[in-house]
């Protein structure tokens, strides 16, 4: 991983704060402003599985109102309902294999929307917005 130097202007306030804080955990200055930075970047969708990462890495890209329909969004009663049928015919041992790769596909779909929802909200919430309990995940 390379190294990139910046020169950065601190209020006075921050500042004493930061090196405060660096003595406290006994930590060099420089590490606990890269956490600082760290924690305050925009949510990461690196611990994801690689065939998920694409999609969430495209919602960096969304303005507020995109992000906010993905996070608001609900799957059809169809879908949940299908699945679900599945789900219990897997679990009876009664699944066909073409229901088995559609259960597999279903799984997958739903997986991707709840990491984009979720991936939505923590944007919406990094960037400043109130996210109300309802559209909590």
């Amino acid at each position: 991983m390379g190294l990139h130097t910046i020169t950065l202007n601190l209020p006075d306030q921050l500042y004493r704060r930061l090196q405060q804080t660096a003595q406290s955990m006994r930590r060099p200055l420089n590490e606990v402003l890269i956490r600082a930075v760290e924690i305050g970047s925009p949510p990461t969708w690196d611990d994801v599985p690689s065939s998920y990462q694409v999609e969430l890495a495209a919602l960096d890209r969304l303005d507020d109102d995109s992000l906010w329909q993905i996070a608001r969004a609900r799957q059809t009663e169809a879908e949940l309902s299908r699945y679900v049928a599945l789900l219990e015919r897997n679990a009876e041992q009664t699944i066909s294999s073409a229901e088995q790769v559609e259960l597999e596909t279903l799984r997958e779909s739903a997986d991707l929307f709840m990491l984009k929802k979720a991936q939505a909200v923590a944007l919406l919430h990094w960037r400043g917005h109130a996210i109300p309990p309802s559209e909590r995940l």
